[in-house]
């Protein structure tokens, strides 16, 4: 059964990513490129992408979705990131753009946690 438009449910994934090229993780233009591509081609519909480089190092990356939110905050130092992917309905899969964001950052190691959100008693077909 699919979730009803509207409903107050959703999934939220938090990931630690490790492994990746220190200079990808100070790179804002490739990081919001990065993230925008990874929601999009997870179904989700993309509204706005901002940024901000931190000195002396370090970015993070905020999406706005019409489904929710995304983002990422990087360690360069330690080739590590934080992401955030929170979505509601059923058009994004919010897991899935965890996975391709770690691809396109070349992420060696993934670690990822998803918590339902919302009304449990109704869940996706996935």
């Amino acid at each position: 059964m699919a979730r009803e438009i509207g409903a107050f449910a959703g999934r939220h994934v938090l990931a630690e990513l490790r492994g990746i090229a220190p200079g990808l993780l100070d790179d804002p233009a490739f990081l919001r490129e990065a993230l925008r591509s990874a929601v999009t081609e997870a179904g989700a519909t993309v509204r706005e992408v901002v940024g901000h480089r931190f000195e002396p190092q370090g970015v993070t990356v905020l999406a706005l979705l019409a489904e929710s939110h995304a983002s990422v905050h990087t360690y360069p130092e330690i080739g590590a990131v934080f992401a955030d992917v929170f979505t509601c309905g059923d058009q994004a899969d919010p897991v899935l753009a965890v996975r391709l964001l770690s691809a396109a950052l070349g992420a060696a190691d993934v670690e990822m946690s998803v918590v339902e959100r919302g009304e449990k008693h109704v869940t996706a077909d996935r």
